[in-house]
C-alpha cells in the first residue's frame, strides 16, 4: 500500500490507508480501494460519493466520512489531481485492471493477497 499512502502523504497531515482502515473498521484493501475510488469519481461527471459506493460497494455515509478523513471536498480534489499526476499509476492501470473497474489498486491487492497465499 506504500504508493497510494505516499499520495496520501502529499495531502498532508497524518492520513494512511492504515489509519483509515482501523478509523472505520473496515479492511485495509477496502480503505485502499475506496481512496482510489473517491480520487477517481471526483474527476468524473456527477456525485463523487455516489461513483465510489458504486465502485467500492461501501455506502454513502462511510464515504462521506472517509472524504473527511481526506481534507474533505477540497482533499479528495488534490487527491484526484495526485492520482492523475502519478505516472506509476496511470501508465500501468491499463494492464493492472484485473475487473476493469478504473481501479488497478484493488486487483493490485487481490494480486499480494494471492501471492501471500490469501484469497486473490
Amino acid at each position: 500500500m506504500g504508493l497510494l499512502d505516499g499520495i496520501l502523504g502529499q495531502l498532508g497531515g497524518d492520513v494512511d490507508i492504515g489509519s483509515i482502515a482501523e478509523k472505520f473498521g473496515i479492511d485495509p484493501a477496502m480503505a485502499e480501494k475506496a481512496v482510489a475510488a473517491l480520487g477517481a469519481s471526483h474527476a468524473e461527471p456527477g456525485d463523487t460519493i455516489e461513483g465510489a459506493a458504486a465502485r467500492t460497494g461501501l455506502d454513502a455515509g462511510t464515504l462521506n466520512e472517509i472524504v473527511g478523513s481526506l481534507g474533505g471536498e477540497g482533499g479528495v480534489g488534490q487527491l484526484s489531481e495526485l492520482l492523475k499526476g502519478n505516472s506509476a499509476l496511470s501508465g500501468l492501470s491499463g494492464i493492472l485492471d484485473r475487473d476493469g473497474d478504473g481501479n488497478p489498486l484493488d486487483d493490485l491487492a487481490g494480486l499480494a493477497g494471492g501471492l501471500l497465499g490469501g484469497k486473490s
